[in-house]
Parts: structure tokens; sequence; C-alpha cells
């Protein structure tokens, strides 16, 4: 397991940025923590460490978006979905196929969907500025 402590927005990208730089393709990133954490502040360093120059935004009412480039990254925000069936009913098996990072927001609405290999990331909110980010491996089922 590893924590971080991230004193801004920033900072929190750069960690993705840091984090993403060792992810293969096929890797699920489940994401965990309160609205506003920093989950997608954290994917916008994610695709920038994968080398991808796109506008990275939160996919809440779209469900997916996908960057592509040299590296693919599926970004997933799972909070409008009730169930594990409905991110099924969506493809989730054929984005799997596709060998992408995956970076799911909201994954405790998801968990049934996981097969425990995931990256398993944690962001606590400490205070406006601060938080606490937490990884770790194959534990996504909590």
């Amino acid at each position: 397991m590893q924590t971080y402590i991230s004193h801004s927005e920033a900072e929190t990208e750069k960690l993705g940025e840091q984090f993403a730089k060792t992810l293969t393709g096929g890797t699920v990133v489940a994401m965990y923590g309160d609205l506003g954490a920093g989950k997608t502040a954290f994917v916008r360093g994610m695709a920038r460490g994968m080398g991808l120059t796109c506008r990275v935004s939160s996919p809440t009412f779209t469900i997916v978006n996908e960057y592509e480039g040299e590296r693919e990254l599926i970004h997933f925000d799972m909070y409008r979905l009730e169930s594990a069936d409905e991110l099924f009913d969506i493809g989730w098996e054929d984005y799997l196929g596709r060998g992408a990072v995956c970076a799911v927001e909201w994954s405790e609405k998801v968990e049934d969907a996981f097969f425990g290999d995931e990256i398993v990331l944690r962001i606590d909110k400490l205070s406006d500025t601060d938080r606490k980010i937490t990884i770790e491996e194959g534990k996504a089922k909590c």
C-alpha cells in the first residue's frame, strides 16, 4: 500500500501523472472518494502520464469518456448507476477486452463487476485543499 498527501489539485494531478507511467494496458483502477475529493483531477494527471493531450472531464452524465493516443484511457463515472448490471449493459466486458487502462470513479456502486485484481485508489478529503491518496493492488472488493 502506498499513501500520499496532496496539498492542491495540481499536486493530485501530478500524483496521477506519476502513477499512470507505471500502468500497463488492461489495468483497472477502482476509484473511491467523496464528491469533490479529486478523482477527476487524478484522472487528468493519469492521462498526461500516459502521453495523452486531450481535455479530460468528468463523465458523470455520459458515464464513460474515451481518450485515445499511443495508449488508451477509458474513464468511467458510476455515480448515476444503481448496480454492476447496468455497467455490463453498457459493454463493460467489451471495454475490458480492448486492453486500455480503465479508471472507474464511484467504484463502490459496481464492485460486483470487478475481478479482484484491480488497483484500488482512495482519495480522502483532509481539508478544503489537502487529500490523502491511498493506492492498493488487488483489493477492490471492500
